[in-house]
């Protein structure tokens, strides 16, 4: 059997350790996509990245190109195109810059690989997987966003280090858009089973709550430029789900047709992913301090969703 195919748009830091990553575990072959001005740059990384899999052993191949015509058939599309935040920026700030892109990604993904899963990074994310979909017309399981598992991700780690207790057994779910109106949910997060408010007080726990919201911005403002190393092993996490038929409970930008209240909307949920893409999203009981702070998120998502409408071709 052929090795699958991995297409990456964006041979920035993101695309880069994408790559890494999905070479070291070998999901298949890679393809890192970018613009022509940054083709060279692109098959520059592809090459120092086979040369470092001789030292895993990892027999999958990498190249770099400008021509859509080399991620024809991919079988995974992961979409970090766009550009990157900036200290003092919101992800929204971004929709004027990154919203031609995505559309000229989406027209040429819609030609050259029909039947991919499409996973999808850029910012500001819910909106821009929200076109994806629209621009492209592919069915909604096949067309998800990355920020759960990433907000998810920021949240357990500050939880474990609280708690004094292994990231392995920390259990966390975040809800909601990617932006500051994010919903981590106290009431599901456990540590092995255990309620997280037997070893973090009440107090901690709020500014836990809130440094996620921001995680984003932190980092931001520490290196000038957005996160690459987590948002990468997160997409990576979505794409092995995928490729390995895996049916994980991911929190991701999913498309709900009514789901806990929401129509036409890309919103973090709990999604089953497997072979089949998003094959189920699963609506968790919620209490009201949550269902107000999901409508909150979901409102502010909806306003950049609108302006996204409102320029549509």
């Amino acid at each position: 059997m052929a090795r699958k195919k991995i297409a990456l748009i964006g041979a920035g830091n993101i695309g880069g350790e994408l790559a890494n990553l999905a070479v070291m575990k070998q999901l298949g072959d890679v393809v890192l996509f970018d613009i022509p001005q940054k083709e060279d740059f692109a098959k520059g990384k592809a090459l120092d990245l086979e040369q470092a899999s001789t030292q895993s052993g990892a027999d999958a191949r990498v190249i770099g190109t400008s021509n859509w015509e080399d991620c024809a058939g991919a079988d995974v599309i992961i979409i970090t195109a766009g550009v990157p935040r900036k200290p003092g920026q919101s992800r929204d700030d971004l929709v004027g810059i990154n919203l031609p892109i995505i559309r000229n990604v989406a027209d040429n993904a819609k030609k050259h690989c029909p039947d991919a899963f499409v996973i999808v990074i850029s910012n500001p994310l819910d909106a821009m997987v929200y076109e994806f979909k629209r621009r492209t017309g592919f069915p909604a399981e096949k067309v998800v966003g990355m920020a759960g598992v990433l907000d998810s991700a920021r949240f357990s780690l500050f939880l474990a280090r609280e708690a004094g207790v292994s990231v392995k057994d920390v259990r966390a779910m975040v809800l909601g858009g990617h932006g500051d109106d994010m919903v981590p949910l106290l009431s599901y997060t456990t540590v092995s089973g255990v309620e997280i408010s037997r070893f973090i007080s009440a107090e901690k726990l709020e500014s836990i709550v809130n440094r996620t919201r921001t995680g984003g911005g932190e980092i931001v403002k520490l290196m000038g430029t957005s996160a690459y190393y987590a948002p990468a092993a997160s997409a990576i996490s979505m794409a092995e789900a995928y490729l390995n038929d895996e049916k994980r409970l991911l929190p991701s930008a999913a498309y709900l047709t009514g789901q806990y209240g929401y129509t036409d909307i890309y919103l973090g949920v709990p999604a089953i992913i497997g072979a089949g893409g998003v094959e189920q999203i699963v609506e968790l009981p919620l209490t009201e301090g949550e269902k107000a702070a999901l409508a909150k998120s979901a409102a502010s998502v909806q306003s950049v969703v609108d302006v996204v409408k409102a320029s549509a071709e």
